[in-house]
């Protein structure tokens, strides 16, 4: 965690003070009969200010603390929380867990991680550069955000309208302990820049947006860089009409790939495997996509948004080959859901880690425009909607928006259409992934090309 004083963070608390609540809070565990126990203390601050049109709209700050305490009684759990950081409320809340637990039935599963799974003292604070804390203001959040917009509506006059521009700087820190011994917290920032610029006007308006979100302020793009592409990303959708349906090849743009691996991530995952409700059960050690596909995990990515020293349990993190040649080399197991199955812990509690999904056959000037031509005709998809995604079949349907595309070039843009598929079919029918990756919070990947998918239009 950050030795930076207080009030150049606008943390109200400090590594010290937060250690020590911990450490009272499990002492006062112990001292009830707790057979385990663990405690984790955190507190965020941030700001969050939007304009539309050049006028000030909302400005928001934000401040949290909070404190959660889990007791054991064997193998009965009970959780509670308070945002009071007094002696009395931590008794209080302790006391809290401590009466759930003893009216709830055991649970073969519960219990902390073992010892030996737990991230040691130099493993917990391993320094993954996660905090960068961004001295804006209100006012200077606000002219951000108004040069972000001015700069989208500048593009060209059939940039009529504007839902707005935003500007966010976030900030956090926490710590956790428990009584196997696991110590360990840090700070973390991120921070955004956004605008969703309108273009054309009555039945053919369209609506587009962009944002840029860094951990590091000094990552970020430059407002007019975020409002020049969020108005070109409008105007490239004017005129957009419908399909005829059939069956044809689909490129996903990269903004939008991520949450094809998303949906690979939440079907190899504890919960959904040990509840039987993953298409992908019984996965481990077998083929689900191409073979020329890789699935990487570095949870020690310096600056990553998905980078993380230890798990929410206090599991030490590693890097790993997730998939390798298409074929599943491991889950995303908390120490809960691996006891469900009878496996060990994958440091995952609270989700993945910094994943690439990347293909053998890609090469470095796999562009866009490449990656057009490998499609040939088909949708070239930019934005989904709906939630069409059934985790237990593998049944994919959402509402798609984009381009269509004839001898590998943009013909015109395309709205109201959806696409259908299963994921099972989709995953092996990857043809390609382009070398134009797009990180989308812990998830990186190219534009991904599916060779055959129902598309229902006109």
């Amino acid at each position: 965690m950050s030795s930076c004083p207080r009030q150049s963070t606008g943390f109200a608390f400090d590594k010290a003070q937060f250690q020590q609540i911990v450490e009272d809070t499990l002492k006062l565990a112990k001292q009830l009969g707790a057979s385990d126990a663990g405690a984790e203390v955190s507190e965020g601050v941030g700001l969050s200010v939007s304009v539309r049109k050049g006028e000030l709209e909302n400005v928001e700050r934000n401040r949290d603390k909070s404190l959660g305490v889990s007791v054991y009684l064997g193998q009965r759990r009970g959780n509670a929380s308070t945002s009071d950081f007094s002696a009395a409320a931590l008794k209080q809340t302790v006391q809290a867990a401590y009466d759930i637990a003893r009216f709830t039935a055991e649970d073969p599963a519960a219990g902390l991680p073992e010892a030996d799974d737990l991230a040691s003292g130099s493993e917990a604070g391993r320094d993954l550069d996660l905090f960068h804390p961004w001295a804006v203001d209100a006012a200077a959040a606000a002219e951000i955000a108004r040069q972000c917009e001015a700069a989208a509506l500048a593009v060209d006059k059939r940039i009529t309208n504007s839902e707005g521009a935003g500007v966010s700087a976030q900030q956090a820190h926490f710590w956790a302990g428990n009584s196997r011994g696991f110590r360990g917290g840090y700070a973390s920032s991120r921070h955004y820049i956004s605008v969703s610029p309108i273009a054309g006007k009555g039945r053919d308006m369209q609506r587009d947006g962009w944002y840029t979100s860094m951990r590091d302020a000094q990552d970020l793009a430059s407002p007019e860089a975020v409002g020049r592409y969020a108005a070109e990303r409008a105007l490239a959708r004017l005129k957009s009409r419908r399909v005829a349906t059939g069956h044809v090849p689909v490129l996903f743009e990269s903004t939008v790939a991520a949450g094809l691996l998303g949906s690979f991530v939440q079907a190899v995952s504890g919960g959904a495997l040990y509840r039987k409700a993953s298409f992908l059960e019984g996965s481990l050690g077998q083929a689900v996509m191409a073979p020329h596909i890789d699935i990487d995990e570095d949870p020690h990515q310096p600056k990553g948004k998905g980078s993380a020293p230890f798990d929410d349990e206090g599991v030490r993190t590693k890097a790993r080959r997730v998939l390798d040649a298409g074929v599943v080399q491991g889950y995303f197991l908390s120490s809960y859901s691996a006891r469900k199955l009878g496996m060990k812990t994958t440091g995952h509690a609270g989700g993945s880690q910094n994943l690439v999904l990347k293909s053998r056959l890609t090469k470095p000037g796999d562009t866009l425009d490449v990656m057009l031509k490998k499609l040939g005709r088909g949708l070239f998809v930019t934005e989904l909607m709906g939630q069409g995604v059934n985790l237990v079949t593998g049944d994919y349907s959402r509402g798609a928006a984009g381009f269509w595309v004839e001898r590998g070039r943009i013909a015109f843009p395309v709205h109201e259409v959806t696409i259908a598929g299963n994921l099972r079919e989709m995953f092996k029918g990857i043809a390609a992934i382009g070398a134009d990756a797009y990180t989308q919070g812990s998830k990186t990947t190219g534009s991904v090309l599916v060779q055959r998918m129902k598309l229902a239009g006109a």
